[in-house]
C-alpha cells in the first residue's frame, strides 16, 4: 500500500477559547482527487494550513508526503503546490514577470507548461497584476502553483469566486491537470456540485471533525440520496 501524500493525526487547533479542529484525522492517498466538503466557517482553510505546516495545531501530528509538515525540507515543499483562499500577489508587477520571477525558486520550473496554460487560461500575460479580476487572478495562481509540476495540488475554495461558467471551466482544468493516479489533488469547497464534478473522494468536515471520508459513489450507494442532502442530513444531525 502507498503512503499517504498526506497524513492528520488526532489534529487539535484552537484560536482563544473557539475550538476548530477537535482531534482531526485524515489520510489522503496517492494520486487521489479529495473534495473537502464543509459549511463556511466550519474549518477547511485551518485544516489545510495544518496540513501544510502553515499553522501548527496544540496536539496531534501532521505529515506530509512522508515528513512532519512543520519541518517540510525544501526537496518537499518542491513537490507542493498550493493555491490559498485569498490570493496575494504583487500588485505592480506584470503577469510575466511574477511567472519569471516565481520560476527563479524551483530549478524544474516548466517554461513550456507554463507558456502552454497561459494561453488555455486566457491569461493576459503583459497586464499588470492590480487591475485583474478574481477569476484571472485564480487562474494565474494555479499557474504558479502548476510550474513546477506538484505531486501534490491542494486548492482552498477554488471557485468559489468565479461565475458558474468560469467556475465549470476551471473545475475541468483541475480534472485535466490531475491526471489519472499521477497527481494528489486536495480541494475544499462548500459547493456540493463542483465537488461532484471533480473529485473521487469526499471528507465531511463537521464541528471539528471529518464526519465522513471515502469513495463519492460509495457514499451514494450508502445513502440513496444525493451527495447534497447526505451533506445536509449531516449537519443537521
Amino acid at each position: 500500500m502507498n503512503e499517504p501524500t498526506i497524513e492528520l493525526r488526532g489534529i487539535v487547533k484552537s484560536y482563544g477559547e473557539k475550538a476548530v479542529l477537535k482531534g482531526l484525522d485524515l489520510s489522503v492517498e496517492r494520486g487521489s482527487v479529495l473534495g473537502l466538503l464543509g459549511i463556511n466557517g466550519s474549518g477547511k482553510t485551518t485544516l489545510i494550513k495544518c496540513a501544510l505546516g502553515l499553522i501548527r495545531p496544540q496536539s496531534g501530528e501532521a505529515q506530509l508526503l512522508g515528513e512532519p509538515a512543520w519541518t517540510l525540507s525544501a526537496e518537499a515543499k518542491s513537490r507542493i503546490g498550493y493555491v490559498p483562499q485569498v490570493i496575494n500577489l504583487y500588485p505592480w508587477m506584470r503577469v510575466y514577470q511574477l511567472i519569471e520571477y516565481t520560476a527563479a525558486f524551483y530549478p524544474n520550473w516548466n517554461h513550456d507548461l507554463a507558456a502552454q496554460l497561459i494561453k488555455e487560461f486566457d491569461i493576459p500575460a503583459k497586464d499588470r497584476i492590480g487591475p485583474l479580476s478574481v477569476g484571472q487572478l485564480q487562474k494565474v495562481a494555479l499557474l504558479l502553483a502548476l510550474g513546477h509540476e506538484p505531486d501534490l495540488l491542494i486548492l482552498d475554495e477554488p471557485a468559489a469566486s468565479l461565475d458558474p461558467l468560469a467556475r465549470r471551466q476551471f473545475l475541468q482544468m483541475i480534472i485535466d491537470l490531475a491526471e489519472p493516479n499521477k497527481r494528489t489533488v486536495l480541494f475544499s469547497t462548500h459547493i456540493t456540485s463542483d465537488l461532484e464534478r471533480v473529485a473521487d473522494q469526499v471528507a465531511i468536515l463537521k464541528s471539528g471533525r471529518i464526519a465522513w471520508h471515502g469513495f463519492l459513489e460509495d457514499l451514494k450507494e450508502q445513502t440513496h440520496i444525493s451527495l447534497e442532502d447526505s451533506f445536509l442530513e449531516m449537519h443537521h444531525a
